[in-house]
């Protein structure tokens, strides 16, 4: 078995759903956590019972799921996130994704003779890990809206990390194909360092489900952490010990310096809103591609009455898949780090421009070829990205006593980033969201790898209010490049088949991004194959399509408020409300 083979195995099960069918929506009075792991979720709402802030719960289920859920996200990886303040009514938006050692350059995943490598061969190693943002991106969001003390959000995760925690049917899963794939593929185990002993008997075997894994490495970094703050993370022996790990790495090593360390900052960036139907949708913009190109699918479908077509009937699919087309296509020509591309985010989700795009349309016959726009601004030199997606990532959606929410989403890349351990945790390979390539037919690709640049993301932590600037939704997925289309496809779920959450989250999941449709199996989608194929869409595949969505709905009757909110049945996410 190949390298590749392995990516591709892991990718198979990252995409298997594990749990079962989801139950309906769950209600709270005011406050309300939604993470992708029942110990995330406790430790999110014991803060909040503490008297925390939205912001501090979601520091402590994160620092949670770096431990229980290391394939999907930790503090060695970055993420996004989007507040809404309960009392001011304003969204900010909080750019924690990681960045490329100042001294990578734009050939980094090119071999010798001059061809891209593929994912498997830059996948692995220190090559791909990028500065990790996550420790800087809780300094700030905590400083501007946390009301607990620092070193309380680190207690469940130190208290877990000590104590153990029993391996899930999801964790051990993927540690099993993983350890059999890769020593199929002739890697040995021991390259793996510090994660091959963790993770893995001393066989080389997953531990199996329920086996109790303690993490006191973990541990003695939460706790240094809890202490001294996030510079320790940036400085000192942790930051010592991510370089040594990285540099000396036996698969590729990576050029990462303990400057690139220290000089990481996070960003706060304006969030990019648009309108749907009567409510104004904010999320993440550059370097994701979640914000333009969710209001994108959103705003080409804003003059077709989707509430006529049906829940998923073939029409509505197909409407759903031309917008997905021209919104992807656009994407990929456009979307990068901000600071080192002009991009026309404007443009992208300009009314009149995506009304021109739904003029593209055609409701009974699928479009064969689609192709990037001309947005207002953009710049016409630039050729599409030619790069990788790998599925993974993990999200949260939570609002506290005040009337604050979070929706965050959070990531290694692929399956347990990079595999590299250092300190208790997985270090990203988040690089590989990169373009491989630098340019094509003489033209620069904005992706491009770039010293000190943050890759594209899909990442869409979207938080959408009514027309009063009260919060309506919170909401987000994993998924790699279909994250975008989960996403969207739960907002119309709400908003024109008017489901409950639980419900807009459990619809089956349909993608478009090149004219390849993609049905979730196991759903009922199935059945539209044939009538699809007379809308004109010859390639239809049927698969699993394992979406984490998380999802919250804000309730309004008069002077009477509630909360309901939704799990995705896919993964093993779990809600819990006061």
């Amino acid at each position: 078995m190949s390298l590749r083979q392995v990516l591709s195995l892991i990718v198979l099960l990252l995409l298997a759903p594990i749990s079962g069918s989801a139950a309906d929506a769950v209600r709270g009075e005011k406050q309300l956590v939604a993470t992708a792991n029942p110990h995330a979720t406790a430790a999110g709402i014991e803060m909040l019972r503490k008297g925390g802030s939205a912001v501090d719960a979601a520091i402590a289920a994160e620092l949670v799921l770096s431990l229980v859920e290391p394939q999907s996200s930790g503090i060695g990886g970055g993420g996004f996130l989007m507040h809404f303040d309960g009392a001011s009514k304003i969204v900010n938006a909080y750019d924690g994704r990681e960045t490329a050692p100042s001294a990578m350059k734009s050939d980094a995943f090119i071999r010798a003779d001059g061809k891209s490598m593929g994912f498997a061969e830059a996948a692995f190693g220190g090559r791909p890990v990028g500065v990790p943002g996550m420790m800087r991106l809780f300094e700030e969001t905590h400083k501007k809206h946390g009301k607990l003390p620092w070193g309380t959000l680190f207690e469940p995760a130190i208290r877990l990390a000590s104590d153990g925690f029993k391996v899930s049917p999801r964790l051990h899963y993927l540690l099993d194909l993983y350890s059999k794939g890769i020593v199929r593929a002739g890697v040995k185990l021991d390259d793996l360092g510090a994660s091959r002993h963790y993770f893995f008997d001393a066989v080389g075997a997953a531990w199996p489900v329920g086996h109790l894994l303690k993490n006191s490495d973990y541990a003695a970094t939460l706790k240094v952490l809890a202490a001294e703050g996030a510079d320790a993370f940036y400085r000192g022996p942790i930051a010592d010990n991510i370089i040594k790990v990285v540099t000396h790495a036996a698969l590729s090593p990576s050029t990462m310096t303990l400057k690139d360390l220290s000089d990481y900052r996070m960003i706060s960036r304006a969030p990019v809103c648009g309108k749907y139907r009567t409510l104004n949708l904010c999320s993440m913009g550059p370097p994701s591609s979640g914000a333009t190109t969710v209001l994108a699918i959103l705003g080409t479908l804003e003059g077709f009455d989707l509430k006529a077509t049906g829940v998923q009937s073939a029409n509505s699919v197909h409407l759903f898949a031309e917008a997905s087309k021209l919104a992807y296509a656009d994407r990929e020509l456009y979307l990068a780090d901000p600071d080192f591309v002009d991009v026309p985010t404007e443009g992208l989700i300009d009314p009149a421009y995506l009304k021109n795009r739904a003029s593209l349309i055609d409701p009974s016959q699928a479009a064969l070829n689609v192709a990037a726009g001309s947005p207002p601004k953009a710049n016409d030199k630039l050729a599409a990205n030619m790069g990788y997606d790998y599925p993974s990532t993990s999200h949260m959606v939570i609002r506290d006593q005040w009337g604050n929410a979070v929706s965050f989403t959070a990531t290694v890349q692929a399956a347990f980033g990079s595999f590299l351990m250092s300190g208790g945790f997985l270090l990203n390979n988040e690089l590989t969201d990169f373009s491989f390539m630098a340019e094509r037919d003489g033209k620069a690709i904005a992706n491009r790898v770039e010293g000190g640049k943050r890759p594209r993301s899909s990442m869409s932590p979207f938080l959408v209010l009514d027309g009063q600037g009260n919060l309506k939704m919170a909401i987000g997925s994993p998924g790699g490049s279909r994250i975008i289309s989960y996403v969207a496809k739960a907002i119309i779920g709400v908003v024109d088949w008017d489901l409950d959450i639980q419900a807009a989250i459990n619809l089956p999941n349909m993608v478009n991004k090149a004219g390849v449709m993609e049905l979730e199996s196991g759903h009922g989608l199935e059945a539209l194959q044939a009538a699809l194929g007379r809308l004109g869409h010859t390639q239809v595949r049927i698969k699993t399509l394992n979406s984490g969505i998380h999802g919250l709905i804000i309730h309004r009757d008069g002077s009477e408020l509630w909360i309901t909110g939704g799990a995705d049945p896919r993964r093993e996410g779990v809600v819990a409300v006061d």
